[in-house]
């Protein structure tokens, strides 16, 4: 009958393009890494460009600047995802120990549906800062990560009772950046990149800078996904695609006959 749609359609399209993508591949979408000192391969160098290192220098110096410090130096020691940070509380926290670290324990997440829980590293840097803006705010105990909400005039207002957003994570790292820009912390970067980067970043970033700059210290992939629970290898190994070519045998052996 003319007009009346045919109910077999939509299911034959759905497996026609399963299909198409099986046939010609497809290439997951990626969220732009940032690493601790950048996108250098040397690990003992400066920090520079959109990297943790420019981000910390950039943060302002009041309760605001206080909380993205902590914010950013916990994503980056526990690998953690956004809906993780935010359900962090205080009192899931164990240490400083004499060396100044400490453990946060993790509930449940994504790869971890039955509630077991895990427990990830703090260093003596990320507890500094963690003690730093709670002391600041008056955070005892609740929440970890909270709003902190401005005036028009960007000054600090007041620190929310509840816990921040998931969704602010990727705002908080897209206005770093900026912040970084307008700081001159990005070198001769231009304002066309810094769009270019604040497009391409989102909560995830530093979970793939974390699995980069792992791969590019020489861990291997059982530490990396015991230390950030990573349940499947083949995310890892996605994440660290580009620093691991740059690490295996073809370019060992591009150095070896260099100058040959």
């Amino acid at each position: 009958m003319a007009g009346r749609e045919d109910p077999t359609a939509a299911p034959l399209v759905r497996l026609e393009l399963k299909a198409a993508r099986k046939a010609l591949g497809t290439r997951q979408r990626q969220a732009r890494a940032i690493r601790f000192k950048g996108e250098g391969s040397d690990l003992d160098a400066l920090a520079s460009g959109v990297s943790l290192g420019i981000l910390l220098k950039a943060t302002r110096r009041d309760l605001l600047g206080l909380r993205d410090r902590a914010l950013l130096l916990t994503a980056y020691d526990t690998g953690c995802r956004r809906s993780e940070l935010a359900a962090m509380q205080v009192t899931d926290i164990d240490g400083p120990d004499a060396d100044g670290a400490g453990v946060i324990a993790i509930g449940r997440s994504k790869t971890d549906q039955e509630g077991q829980g895990a427990q990830a590293y703090l260093s003596p840097q990320a507890m500094r800062a963690i003690e730093a803006w709670c002391s600041k705010a008056g955070i005892t105990r609740g929440p970890l990560f909270r709003r902190v909400e401005t005036w028009f005039d960007g000054s600090v207002r007041s620190v929310g009772e509840g816990a921040l957003h998931p969704g602010s994570v990727t705002l908080i790292y897209k206005r770093l950046i900026r912040q970084a820009y307008d700081k001159r912390l990005l070198g001769d970067m231009g304002e066309t990149e810094v769009v270019r980067w604040i497009r391409s970043v989102s909560s995830h970033s530093i979970r793939v800078g974390v699995a980069q700059d792992n791969i590019a210290a020489g861990e291997g992939l059982p530490a990396i996904m015991q230390a950030y629970r990573w349940r499947d290898p083949k995310t890892v190994l996605r994440y660290g695609a580009k620093r691991a070519a740059k690490r295996g045998a073809s370019a060992r052996m591009a150095r070896r006959f260099r100058g040959s």
